[in-house]
């Protein structure tokens, strides 16, 4: 077990949290710095406090109450951070819903949170129109962008809206917000976060581990839907009056490389997978990106030394891969700036406590392989309507997190893989994930998702799908190659015996490999 659980802030028991991520700035005199620059020009944190300000008072005359939710479907634009905090800023309750599923699951989500408000931009109208009528919760459709189905506009809302709101006297332990856990199988899951769980996000990872200050201004590939993106978007610069910048379209490498040459931003917060796509292209580095980069961030699933390296290299700055996740908000394990080793996920997070465990819940012996279980103030109150799924993960303070971790001699944990996806070939543990790094280190290849296999006397061997680099041809003496690469860089029973090229990998909306559809895949 790591104990590192020394905290040098603590929520005050009266607590909301936009009176620290918001309020706080106008009064140390920063109303006209920048807080978002967005498709619609730059917005400061005065013009971000009255927005919010217009419309809590905007959700009060809809009879919004405290702690009731209203359900949210939101680009990245000036109006989610208006949302979100004007929400909680009266007490109610926010859902922060992904923009990127599909109307079967929007309606089970809207009717699981019984919202009788439903925020959304008019880009996803839509996808909306044809469910919301068989939704009875809800009573008010609030339009942000363009007039949709004669729905109210969120800015005709707020026109006229008084300047003053004061905050809802909440306690640092009322649910704050909601998002749902997309998980790789079944419906989502209502995660509920505290009023204080954004500033401890802030105060334990942001402001000492990844070093962002006033002066920074972010660019996060990650939406703020997403538990990452919101700390990395919102809360984390919020939390020193920093800027960020918001791009609603979808985060490719062109579409990133223009942001970051335009902008400059100071911090990049990326994933293994745009990592990847990103260094695929030879024409893409420092001087094509900004000058300014002085780190990134990666998370959603572990970032390959191959990667991280290469990156360092051709962008000068170190990418620090830490591993966190919606029911802890943010990132609890991490790499820092003089505590990096590529390969791994780094170290506890200050403010967090980690064990790793056997099937039995007993603390396994030094570098064996663990479950990882995570402590700290961030873990969210549990899940709403799945007590079962609650009693599971979130035992006594300690979150279950279904990650195989072990911890190395110098104290960094690496990865070993899902619970779930770890199988055993010959009566050795394999994890997809050491055998998906090694043929990501082979020049040709962009991308790898490996699952079991059973051979024809029934035995578990390794099989992967594999993605090209542009310009590779696929052949038999590639899948040749690439096994004795696999054999070269880890141990001998983990290579790949079955090699399958595939034009792309399934992954959910965070970027990670979905190895069950490819299980799927495998044996259709």
């Amino acid at each position: 077990m790591t104990d590192n659980a020394g905290m040098a802030w603590a929520a005050p028991s009266d607590y909301n949290a936009v009176s620290d991520l918001l309020d706080s700035h106008l009064e140390a005199g920063r109303a006209e710095k920048t807080a978002f620059i967005d498709r619609s020009g730059e917005h400061s944190y005065g013009d971000l406090a009255k927005r919010v300000n217009h419309f809590g008072n905007a959700l009060r005359k809809l009879k919004v109450r405290r702690e009731e939710r209203v359900a949210c479907c939101l680009i990245d634009s000036i109006d989610f951070p208006t949302a979100m905090l004007g929400g909680m800023k009266i007490g109610a309750v926010p859902v922060m819903i992904n923009t990127l599923l599909t109307p079967e699951t929007y309606q089970f989500v809207l009717s699981d949170c019984r919202a009788r408000v439903l925020i959304l931009s008019s880009e996803l109208y839509p996808v909306f129109k044809d469910i919301l009528s068989q939704v009875n919760t809800i009573e008010h459709v609030i339009v942000s962008g363009e007039t949709q189905g004669g729905c109210a506009l969120m800015g005709d809302l707020m026109d006229g809206e008084p300047d003053y709101l004061e905050a809802a006297p909440t306690h640092a332990d009322d649910i704050g917000f909601w998002l749902y856990s997309s998980g790789s199988t079944g419906q989502p899951k209502g995660v509920k976060h505290l009023h204080s769980s954004l500033m401890y996000t802030s105060k334990l990872y942001g402001q000492p581990v990844l070093g962002i200050r006033e002066n920074d201004v972010v660019y996060s590939a990650a939406k703020l839907f997403f538990a990452y993106g919101l700390g990395n978007g919102m809360s984390f610069p919020m939390s020193v009056g920093a800027t960020t910048i918001l791009f609603d379209g979808r985060p490719t490498p062109n579409s990133v490389m223009d942001i970051l040459a335009e902008h400059k931003p100071t911090i990049y917060y990326g994933v293994p997978t745009l990592y990847a796509a990103i260094l695929a292209n030879p024409d893409y580095n420092r001087d094509s990106a900004s000058p300014n980069l002085r780190i990134a961030a990666s998370a959603g699933e572990p970032l390959p030394a191959d990667l991280g390296e290469k990156w360092q290299e051709r962008f000068g700055c170190p990418v620090l891969d830490g591993v966190g996740s919606t029911e802890m908000l943010h990132i609890y394990v991490s790499n820092a700036e003089g505590a990096m080793q590529y390969g791994t996920s780094g170290k506890p997070v200050p403010g967090y406590e980690i064990r790793l465990v056997d099937e039995n819940g007993d603390d396994v012996l030094d570098g064996e392989v663990g479950e990882m279980l995570v402590k700290g103030p961030t873990m969210a109150e549990g899940y709403w309507n799945r007590r079962e799924k609650s009693l599971a993960t979130f035992v006594g303070p300690w979150m279950w997190t279904g990650d195989k971790y072990f911890q190395i001699d110098n104290g960094f944990y690496q990865y070993a893989g899902r619970t779930d996806d770890m199988f055993k070939s010959g009566g050795n543990w394999v994890s997809p994930f050491d055998v998906e790094s090694a043929l990501i280190g082979h020049e040709k290849v962009l991308e790898a998702g490996v699952i079991p296999h059973a051979d024809k006397t029934d035995n578990l061997k390794p099989k992967a799908f594999v993605v090209l680099n542009e310009g590779a041809e696929a052949s038999d003496e590639l899948k040749d190659e690439l096994k004795a690469h696999v054999r070269d860089k880890i141990e001998v029973w983990k290579y790949p015996r079955w090699i399958e090229f595939v034009d792309d990998l399934p992954k959910t909306a965070t970027g990670k490999v979905q190895r069950f559809k490819l299980r799927e895949m495998d044996q259709g």
